[in-house]
C-alpha cells in the first residue's frame, strides 16, 4: 500500500503550478502509489485574488478542479488536493474556505475538509504578518474517509499545533493523516519536525506531510522538509527544499502491532471518545 507526498515551490502562475504537480503525480503513479498528497496552496502562492479564484472554480469556470479530476482519472490515483480557495458547496458566492479535497481514482470527490485553524500570527521574517482570516472563513468539521491505503484523516498546516484535532481524527478511525502545508521558513525551522513526529506518535498514524519548500511571491519563504512519518515517529522519507516526490509503504500489520503493544487510545483519560469536542464529524 504505497503512498506519495509531493513537495512544490508554487508561484502565482496557476497553469505552470498545475503542470509541475502533474509531472510529479505521474511519477508517483508510475512508482505504484495509490494515494498522493499535494501541498497547501499547490495551485497558487502569492495571489491576492483568492476570492475570485474560488468563485470561478465553484461556478465551473476555473482550471483547477477539472485538472484535478482529469489527473486522478488518467493516473488511476487517489489525490489529496492540498488546499485551494473554495466557497461552501451550497453557497458559491459566500466567503472561501481553505479547502482540502480528496478525490478518488475516478476523479470523484470523496471528502472535503475546510481548514479549522487559520494562521493569524506575527512571524519574524520578511513578511512579518500573516492573517489567513482576511481571505478565508473558518472550517467547522472533522473529516475522515476510507481510501485504498487505509482510513485517512484530513488536516492542514497550522492545524498541527492543535493536538485535540488529531485525537479526534484517531478516535474517528484514522490510520493515516494528511497535512498539506506551507510552513514559513522561520516557524518551520523551529517546530515543523517535532510537530509532525509528535502528531504521528500520539495518534499512532502515518503522517503524510506535504509542504511547500522554497521562495514564493509575496515575498514568502517556506520551510519544505516534506516527510512521511510512521506510527512510531520514524521519518521514512524527507526532502529539504525544492520540488520532490516522496514514497513509502504503509505497513498495516506493524501499525496494528504498535497500537496493540501501546494502547494509548484505551488509556486516554481526557477527551474520551464519548464526549464530542468539535461541531461535526464526517
Amino acid at each position: 500500500m504505497s503512498v506519495a507526498v509531493i513537495q512544490l515551490v508554487s508561484q502565482d502562475d496557476i497553469l505552470a503550478n498545475l503542470a509541475s504537480a502533474r509531472r510529479l503525480l505521474e511519477r508517483a503513479a508510475a512508482a505504484g502509489a495509490r494515494l498522493a498528497v499535494l501541498p497547501e496552496n499547490f495551485a497558487a502562492m502569492g495571489r491576492r485574488d483568492l476570492a475570485a479564484i474560488g468563485r470561478a472554480e465553484a461556478e465551473g469556470q476555473g482550471p483547477i478542479l477539472p485538472w484535478l479530476q482529469q489527473a486522478a482519472r488518467d493516473l488511476k490515483l487517489w489525490i489529496v488536493a492540498g488546499t485551494l480557495p473554495l466557497p461552501p458547496d451550497d453557497q458559491p458566492q459566500a466567503r472561501a474556505h481553505a479547502c482540502s479535497l480528496l478525490v478518488d481514482e475516478h476523479g470523484e470527490r470523496v471528502a472535503r475538509y475546510d481548514k479549522l485553524h487559520l494562521f493569524d500570527v506575527d512571524v519574524a521574517d520578511h513578511r512579518g504578518r500573516y492573517r489567513e482570516s482576511d481571505d478565508y472563513a473558518l472550517g467547522a468539521r472533522v473529516v475522515v474517509a476510507d481510501t485504498p491505503v487505509g482510513r485517512l484523516g484530513l488536516s492542514v498546516c497550522y492545524d498541527l499545533r492543535f493536538p485535540e484535532l488529531y485525537t479526534a481524527l484517531r478516535e474517528a478511525g484514522a490510520e493515516l493523516i494528511s497535512v498539506p502545508s506551507a510552513f514559513t521558513a522561520v516557524t518551520g525551522a523551529a517546530h515543523w519536525e517535532v510537530l509532525v513526529r509528535a502528531r504521528a506518535i500520539e495518534t499512532q498514524c502515518y503522517v503524510l506531510a506535504a509542504g511547500q519548500g522554497g521562495v514564493h511571491p509575496g515575498p514568502r519563504e517556506t520551510h519544505g522538509h516534506s516527510a512521511i512519518v510512521d506510527p512510531w515517529g520514524r521519518i521514512l522519507a524527507e526532502q529539504a527544499q525544492g520540488e520532490a516526490l516522496l514514497l513509502a509503504e504503509r505497513d498495516a500489520g506493524e501499525q496494528a502491532a504498535i497500537r496493540q503493544r501501546m494502547p494509548v487510545a484505551r488509556h486516554r483519560r481526557f477527551f474520551p471518545a464519548a464526549e464530542p469536542r468539535l461541531p461535526g464529524l464526517e
